[in-house]
């Protein structure tokens, strides 16, 4: 069992079928893990993406990237915050974090209020990437792991693990149990953004990607029980 992690939600999986919203069952349920572990004793904090709202310049090509990675942050921002709500009212302490000031909403981001509010079983969310354009939501994901310490980085995605290619177009695609992190760094397989893989490589951080409809996956991979792939350091 993990004692520090940090799960890595994609806004689409809050969404659910719900295109642009939120799914309050799925919610309910990743929240129902979360309590579920933190019983155990682990310490949970999340990234959450803005996806359901924004996807870049998808929408408009032509748009600014740095205008339209500003957008991006603040998808993330109204994910955290309705995220920390549906926490409270399941009867858990969340506190959405922040690298950029924006008044009362959300508390900026240092290590030390950080690890205080982990230790007073706060779940953190962290939300507006690193506040610059030209990052990732992956990549503030590391960074935040690393600061903090975490034991591992928990990706919950639509696909299962790890495939030596797109098992939507490949049949016979072939999953990875296990794949060390330098090989998605010189194989480019971009199941997580390179400057993430390095960060984690760097700092030895082991990273499970799974399958976030598997039930109780989160539980599973926060047990460091098999599920996924676990990107070895």
């Amino acid at each position: 069992m993990y004692k520090r992690i940090i799960l890595k939600l994609s806004g689409e999986a809050l969404a659910g079928d719900k295109k642009g919203s939120f799914n309050n069952d799925v919610i309910n349920s990743i929240i129902a893990q979360i309590k579920s572990i933190m019983k155990n004793g682990t310490q949970v904090s999340l990234v959450i993406g803005g996806g359901n709202f924004w996807r870049g310049r998808s929408a408009d090509p032509e748009m600014d990237r740095v205008k339209a990675d500003q957008i991006g942050m603040l998808a993330t921002v109204m994910n955290a915050i309705y995220f920390s709500d549906c926490c409270s009212r399941n009867g858990i302490k969340a506190q959405v974090m922040t690298p950029i000031k924006i008044g009362s909403v959300t508390k900026e981001f240092n290590k030390e209020d950080a690890l205080e509010l982990l230790y007073s079983n706060n779940v953190l969310i962290f939300a507006a990437g690193i506040g610059h354009p030209y990052f990732s939501t992956d990549t503030v994901t590391a960074l935040r792991a690393c600061e903090l310490e975490a034991d591992a980085i928990l990706f919950a995605k639509a696909v299962d693990g790890v495939y030596d290619s797109d098992p939507a177009i490949n049949p016979d695609a072939k999953k990875f149990d296990e794949i060390p992190c330098k090989d998605i760094v010189e194989k480019n397989l971009k199941v997580i953004d390179i400057a993430a893989a390095n960060l984690c490589y760097e700092n030895k951080i082991p990273v499970i990607l799974f399958g976030l409809s598997e039930e109780n996956s989160i539980v599973k991979a926060a047990n460091g029980e098999k599920i996924g792939t676990v990107v070895t350091v």
